[in-house]
Parts: C-alpha cells; structure tokens; sequence
C-alpha cells in the first residue's frame, strides 16, 4: 500500500445527536452532528415523529381513508347511476306539476 494517502483515524470520535446523546467511536472525522441515533429513531423507539410542514401527511392520510371506505365495483357504481336517473325523474315531474 501507499504511505501518506489514508486519512487520520480517530479511535474515539465524538459523534452528539441532537436528542443529546454523545456516542464514542471510531472514524476519520474526530467530531460529527447527526439528527437521528438509535435512542430517538422512531424505527427502534416505536414512536411515530412526524415533522410535517406543509400538510402532507394529513393529506396522504385523508386520501387513505377516502379509499378504504369508498366502495368500487359494478354493482356500487350501477347503484349509483340509477340514484342519479331516480333524482332526475323526480326534479323533471316537479318542475312539470
């Protein structure tokens, strides 16, 4: 191999989490700032952290819902185009009465 070529090694690196936590361990870098570690990463909390700006998850999660409730099908859909003929009758024979 090459001399000169690797980077320093740092056998206790500090890498500070921003919940707080400071862990120790080795790498090229002596200090890192990282936002997630395994004490606050919903993955290994089970707590769902969800930073949400401009709404989207609400939306996804509306959207969600609208699906699994709405039924699709033949039948629902003939259902409701003749729902709709039934309305049209009735308004004709008021307006004609």
């Amino acid at each position: 191999m090459k001399k000169d070529i690797h980077p320093t090694y740092f056998k206790n690196a500090k890498i500070t989490c921003a919940c707080g936590k400071v862990y120790e361990i080795g790498s090229t870098r002596e200090e890192m700032q990282v936002e997630l570690c395994a004490a606050c990463h919903p993955f290994y909390t089970g707590k769902q952290k969800i930073i949400d700006t401009a709404r989207r998850v609400e939306k996804f999660q509306e959207r969600a819902t609208k699906v699994t409730t709405a039924k699709t099908g033949k039948k629902t859909k003939k259902a409701k185009r003749v729902a709709q003929k039934t309305a049209k009758r009735t308004e004709k024979e008021k307006a004609e009465a």
